[in-house]
């Protein structure tokens, strides 16, 4: 009895018989269709997304197994809070807020590569992504909802794997990542016109000193390398 497998990418629930997953399934004499719709069925959750999927088939009664990859966690994170990347400065800049059910989602959809041995360890460790990436949980910094949780907060909804959230709290959401934008963009603003201050008060000064006058007064390293980038040394 021999097996062949077969690696692909595929967008989330749109798998289809057309390069490169039929050219490449063709040959094993396997039944596409059938396997087009299995892999859909697998990846439904994952739309919009790449998704590594691995067929393997017996190649004497053809018989196939489908496993389904999961894109990492920071990319499922991105997709619920519908956000196109994390926060360049997560500690102060909060970019998006997802609720304990959203998190519970991801944590189930990444469960066979997560450490955690049981759903609140997995469930917290999902919420340490958002940490890192400036999105809050329930309202809080994603530090504080993993305070939460140790004390018993959520443990019904945990407890039995929620993961759908209501209209009209998906529509807060939208409305709370938006008033995040703004507040972000308003404090750009004023750390760019500090760090401009600064340039034209010490434009006869060298970069170093700029540099360190702008980090003084608070402006953050991203709109720093911006306005005054670090002069390169030369290699000798």
């Amino acid at each position: 009895m021999g097996k062949e497998s077969v690696d692909v990418m595929v967008e989330g629930g749109k798998a289809t018989a057309a390069p490169p997953l039929g050219p490449a399934l063709g040959p094993l004499k396997v039944n596409i269709g059938e396997v087009v719709n299995e892999i859909n069925k697998k990846t439904q959750d994952f739309k919009g997304m790449q998704v590594p999927v691995k067929v393997t088939v017996d190649t004497d009664t053809k018989e196939f197994k489908i496993s389904i990859g999961t894109p990492p966690a920071s990319a499922l994170i991105k997709k619920e809070a519908g956000i196109d990347k994390g926060s360049g400065n997560p500690l102060s800049d909060k970019v998006a807020e997802l609720k304990i059910e959203q998190i519970i989602k991801i944590a189930k959809m990444k469960e066979d590569n997560l450490l955690g041995k049981d759903n609140f360890s997995r469930v917290k460790e999902i919420i340490g992504t958002c940490d890192s990436m400036g999105v809050m949980v329930e309202g809080k910094q994603a530090r504080e909802a993993i305070q939460d949780i140790n004390k018993g907060a959520f443990r019904a909804e945990i407890e039995a794997g929620k993961t759908e959230i209501s209209a009209e709290e998906m529509k807060e959401l939208e409305e709370e990542k938006a008033r995040l934008k703004e507040e972000m963009e308003k404090k750009r603003a004023e750390f760019e016109k500090t760090a401009k201050d600064i340039l034209e008060k010490n434009k006869s000064k060298d970069n170093k000193t700029i540099r360190k006058a702008m980090q003084e007064a608070g402006v953050p390293e991203l709109i720093i390398n911006e306005l005054a980038p670090e002069e390169k040394t030369e290699a000798k």
